[in-house]
């Protein structure tokens, strides 16, 4: 048997994060977290791109461009969508969270989903490095060990010899 797991090390990793603007008060505090999260990972603060977009609509586009452009190890979308009164949430929520997965699959190029759809400002706020933890450092680390498992599989041989 042959087990392939993640290493949480980013040393020589770069990594691009992709923030939302709106609802800045919850995404600041996501890219404070994921920065973080990095940083005691061991990825260089040099190998780390932020790029601020306007809404979560915006996030999966940046993220293919962010993908397309062969820069990054791995991609984090980070932001903050709350219900309101009309079905606007469904559609921004669902959309975004398809287009992030399909940049990851189509350009495959981890994509990290650290987005908050919360029904309320409280469950933001958990979200966002209260109680509940913060979604953008658990974001980040996802994408370390991601990544460094996509390595792996990439270099395993047929003998299950690492190439």
């Amino acid at each position: 048997m042959r087990s392939i797991e993640g290493k949480l090390s980013g040393v020589n990793l770069r990594f691009c994060i992709v923030v939302s603007r709106f609802n800045s008060l919850f995404s600041e505090r996501l890219l404070d977290g994921a920065m973080d999260m990095l940083l005691r990972h061991e990825v260089s603060h040099q190998a780390i791109d932020v790029i601020r977009v306007p809404g979560a609509w915006e996030l999966p586009l940046v993220a293919k461009e962010a993908a397309l452009s062969g820069k990054y190890d791995g991609i984090i979308a980070l932001g903050a969508v709350i219900r309101g009164d009309t079905p606007h949430f469904e559609y921004v929520s669902a959309e975004m969270s398809k287009g992030l997965a399909s940049v990851a699959l189509t350009q495959r190029v981890p994509v990290a989903f650290g987005v908050l759809t919360c029904d309320t400002m409280d469950q933001a706020v958990a979200r966002s490095g209260s109680k509940g933890g913060n979604k953008g450092a658990e974001a980040a680390l996802s994408a370390i060990e991601t990544i460094n498992v996509m390595k792996q599989i990439r270099t395993v041989r047929e003998d299950g010899e690492h190439a």
